[in-house]
């Protein structure tokens, strides 16, 4: 199959177009993993939503590409990698907010039945209507 000087056209075009969101999105990745390293909560922040946003541009960039024709197979193969970064870091972040929550609980226990709370109110468990001599 020959492709028409057109289409080659309209194929570099598009690459040049996508390129610059997709590298955003690849350095934002890369910033966030950094931070998340480095375990810098500010610096995570910051990253999470700039990433978002490259994130953002760059599916609305490949969403309009896609309309006017195919996507360049490599570039369609980055982003799925990109996506795939993303959902390693979700997990990640998840992974480690599950680790802190059980460290806090076993710093932190919750107060023993019977027990006065920091609110003074004393904590009761219930009994399914059982009355106890």
């Amino acid at each position: 199959m020959q492709t028409s000087p057109v289409e080659i056209l309209a194929l570099q075009r598009a690459t040049q177009e996508l390129e610059r969101p997709l590298v955003s999105l690849e350095e934002r990745l890369s910033a966030l993993g950094g931070a998340l390293r480095d375990r810098d909560s500010d610096r995570i922040e910051t990253e999470a939503q700039a990433l978002h946003r490259a994130l953002a541009v760059a599916v609305d960039q490949f969403g309009r590409a896609r309309r006017h024709g195919p996507i360049p197979a490599p570039l369609r193969h980055r982003l799925m990698l990109a996506g795939a970064q993303v959902a390693a870091q979700r997990e990640s972040l998840a992974r480690a907010t599950a680790s802190l929550d059980r460290a806090m609980e076993v710093l932190m226990p919750a107060p023993a039945p019977g027990v006065y709370s920091a609110a003074g109110a004393s904590e009761r468990q219930a009994r399914n209507g059982e009355a106890r001599a």
